[in-house]
């Protein structure tokens, strides 16, 4: 996978990146430079999904904790260094674990992703968007990036340091780490000084991440004692991390109190997707069952949805804790595509894949989410242009619904469109139902 130029135990070691990830790392740098402060959503909601994994994993192992329960995200500013740190006390990696993640685009799509770019800047930057940029989105500001990450769990000795300039390769070293989780250092390029101004971290972290569930912290510098407006002195304040993010997880919260802008940024939190979702449906249920959904439809299809090994599906919640990525056990295939999350009162919190496959309240919980699902789309084909998008990118996949889903075919079906010799505009679909009104 990649060539090792030192391999003595305890050395530094270089390695090559893949082909793909050289050509996706010069388009982002030089693609996505108006575009350039979403870095820190990235790196912010990798951080978040780090401290969600270790959460999960503590349930059956509490000792993962160690003497750290809180969980959270800190981002520190050095002027002088001129870097922006990004920490987290997650679930963290170990050497392979570094190697496959940082060192390799790990996702399905990737060849269909590169043969489709077509050097255009400005359109090969939507495509990126599809693609998702993640770790990869720090090389748009910083001209080195260094990666420090210990396994929880793991010993302070068996902590590992990854750095690159994004260029050809990327080093590894075996160092030690007081604590567990990841330091993503960024050496920021010349000309990318206000990403070292607290003020423009607060508002990119605001904008982008208060949605999430855990607490972002700033370091805020010591206030020395000075003299107010009236004149009486005003006390110092010794340095402390301040929490800048809302840090509720979004979907607890009352759909009244939540903005579209939210919405669309928990989407893009959730997805990896540059684009806004065309729709989403927030609902809480309860009953016989009690669980929240929020689902998303995507503008674009991502490039896997073809790839019957891709893993598609929900992400499973269970009180608030995250379970699973991808539990495609409560969507059926032809809805593959819808984006979103599930978070259930009524399941284990240490239910596994296996578990969920036959159970009551799975089956429960799939109905419920397909119901939404199609209500959603049955609201957004009411606009035909929205639909119209919606059916250029999905119409194919949501052609396998009547076949799979009797209990729902009449629904499916009148969602269904067909070109028609009608229309002068021939990109326009038509339902059923239209022709059947034309009937003479």
């Amino acid at each position: 996978m990649s060539d090792t130029t030192a391999t003595s135990a305890g050395q530094k070691q270089t390695h090559g990146f893949q082909a793909e990830v050289k050509q996706l790392l010069q388009l982002m740098i030089h693609s996505l430079y108006s575009n350039k402060e979403i870095f820190l959503r990235e790196l912010v909601s990798n951080a978040s999904d780090a401290a969600d994994k270790l959460r999960f994993l503590a349930l059956s192992d509490g000792s993962l904790y160690g003497d750290d329960g809180e969980l959270r995200v800190r981002i520190s500013l050095d002027e002088k260094a001129r870097t922006l740190t990004v920490s987290d006390n997650g679930i963290g990696m170990t050497q392979d674990e570094v190697i496959s993640h940082l060192g390799t685009i790990a996702k399905s799509g990737t060849k269909e992703f590169f043969s489709q770019l077509s050097g255009d800047q400005s359109k090969d930057s939507k495509l990126i968007g599809q693609f998702g940029v993640g770790f990869y989105s720090a090389f748009i500001v910083a001209d080195k990036v260094t990666v420090r990450t210990r396994k929880a769990g793991a010993a302070a000795n068996e902590a590992i340091e990854w750095e690159s300039a994004g260029e050809g390769d990327y080093s590894i070293t075996p160092i030690s780490k007081d604590s567990r989780g990841t330091d993503i250092v960024l050496h920021l390029r010349e000309g990318e000084d206000e990403f070292l101004s607290r003020w423009k971290v607060e508002s990119i972290v605001t904008k982008y991440s208060d949605h999430i569930s855990i607490p972002v912290e700033l370091w805020q510098e010591e206030q020395p004692e000075r003299d107010g407006a009236d004149g009486e002195k005003i006390a110092a304040v010794p340095g402390h991390w301040q929490v800048v993010n809302k840090a509720t997880a979004l979907w607890t919260r009352d759909k009244s109190d939540i903005s579209d802008e939210e919405y669309q940024e928990f989407y893009k939190h959730i997805s990896h997707d540059w684009s806004e979702p065309l729709s989403w449906s927030h609902n809480k249920v309860e009953g016989n069952n009690n669980y929240t959904s929020l689902l998303y439809v995507p503008k674009k299809a991502p490039f896997d949805m073809w790839n019957r090994d891709a893993q598609h599906g929900l992400k499973l919640y269970v009180q608030r804790v995250f379970i699973m990525d991808d539990a495609e056990q409560f969507m059926p295939s032809y809805l593959r595509f819808i984006k979103g999350l599930l978070d259930s009162s009524d399941l284990p919190l240490n239910v596994s894949r296996e578990i969920l496959q036959d159970t009551k309240v799975t089956q429960a919980l799939r109905k419920g989410c397909t119901s939404r699902a199609l209500k959603m789309l049955e609201k957004l084909s009411k606009d035909s242009e929205q639909y119209q998008t919606f059916w250029n990118e999905f119409g194919q996949v949501l052609k396998e619904g009547p076949a799979e889903d009797m209990a729902n075919k009449e629904q499916v079906a009148a969602l269904l469109r067909f070109a028609s010799t009608h229309n002068d505009d021939s990109t326009q679909n038509v339902a059923l139902a239209d022709y059947v009104s034309r009937m003479k």
